[in-house]
């Protein structure tokens, strides 16, 4: 049962030096939107983000961000591979803070799972499925020029003011491909045992801590629903690493990493944050087919995480925070603009 006390979904939640308002998280998700292959921010980010923050989210994460251009996922998505793309970034986390909410940022590589035109790469040269490219292997040289890349990105975001950088380890993507056997079938320092696979994903945390000194989210695919891949007990070891790194939360997401029948139901992805956030002592993000406000209440009252991320259900209902205070009937503080209609 829930408990008589106010509602926890909309206490603050303080991480380092940072202070969110409340723990709705509107989670990482491409747009798609920008228009020259340039990774440059549009009147649509713009839009799109500052309307979640007027409509009361904690903190925003904005979308897997490429570090490099043959990290994209696809070629309109945005980047953060040179200083050009840092000031429409941080025009964007003015408007978002503007309106109370903390700005946050996935920083991304796509490895084997970008669709771009030219070479693609990965841990090993296995195509995700077979409407992918295979892509190259990646050299050393390619890991240190990739962990190198994210430091960089690391640092224009610091420099745009985001509040919150998250390194996507997860869905599949480059560093989610090195964690998982499924994915990385190499011989070296950076395959086989845990340690080695872990390795790159190790080296990107402190080579974006050189650089960035606030706090820092993990994002990871906690089961790979496929024999012979990660699950959530595995990850707990990883976790323990990341928090030993400099990690500060695990964003717990799953699935991705290769084809595989997922059975998807509300909230089927939180008990993997509670395995995780329990078994390696670190705060975690719950996510996955979060729709309603009692939904994520229950989480976080029952202690399965710390904060709730939400998806589409923000893209349905971008004042998705004030639908839940309705529910919970909770009292938050409206926009002056709209106080006469709240």
């Amino acid at each position: 049962m829930l408990s008589k006390r106010n509602p926890k979904l909309f206490t603050p939640y303080t991480i380092k030096d940072v202070t969110l308002k409340n723990r709705i998280v509107m989670s990482p998700m491409c747009m798609y939107s920008c228009y020259e292959e340039d990774g440059l921010v549009q009147n649509w980010h713009k839009t799109h983000y500052t309307s979640r923050a007027v409509g009361g989210v904690g903190l925003i994460i904005v979308e897997a961000t490429a570090v490099q251009p043959q990290g994209r996922i696809s070629s309109r998505d945005l980047g953060i591979w040179n200083d050009e793309q840092k000031e429409g970034l941080r025009e964007l986390v003015s408007l978002m803070k503007e309106q109370g909410t903390a700005a946050g940022i996935q920083i991304a590589h796509a490895g084997r799972k970008a669709e771009l035109e030219g070479e693609i790469y990965a841990p090993s040269a296995i195509a995700f499925d077979d409407s992918y490219s295979v892509p190259k292997e990646m050299t050393k040289e390619d890991i240190q020029e990739t962990v190198a890349a994210f430091r960089d990105g690391a640092r224009r975001a610091k420099e745009a003011g985001f509040d919150v950088i998250e390194i996507h380890a997860a869905h599949g993507y480059l560093l989610n491909e090195f964690l998982s056997p499924i994915s990385n079938k190499r011989t070296d320092e950076y395959g086989g045992s845990a340690e080695n696979r872990y390795r790159i994903v190790k080296e990107t945390i402190a080579a974006v801590k050189e650089v960035w000194e606030g706090p820092l989210f993990v994002r990871i695919s906690a089961n790979d629903y496929l024999e012979g891949g990660m699950d959530p007990e595995q990850y707990i070891e990883m976790a323990k690493w990341m928090k030993e790194d400099g990690a500060d939360l695990i964003d717990v997401s799953s699935g991705a990493v290769a084809p595989a029948k997922i059975k998807v139901f509300p909230g089927y992805q939180v008990p993997f944050s509670d395995t995780i956030k329990h078994g390696a002592d670190i705060d975690t993000g719950a996510v996955g087919l979060i729709t309603t406000g009692i939904q994520a209440e229950e989480i976080l009252q029952n202690d399965r995480a710390d904060l709730v991320l939400l998806a589409r259900e923000l893209l349905r209902d971008p004042y998705w925070p004030r639908t839940a205070a309705q529910e919970l009937k909770a009292e938050i503080e409206p926009p002056v603009q709209y106080d006469r209609a709240w």
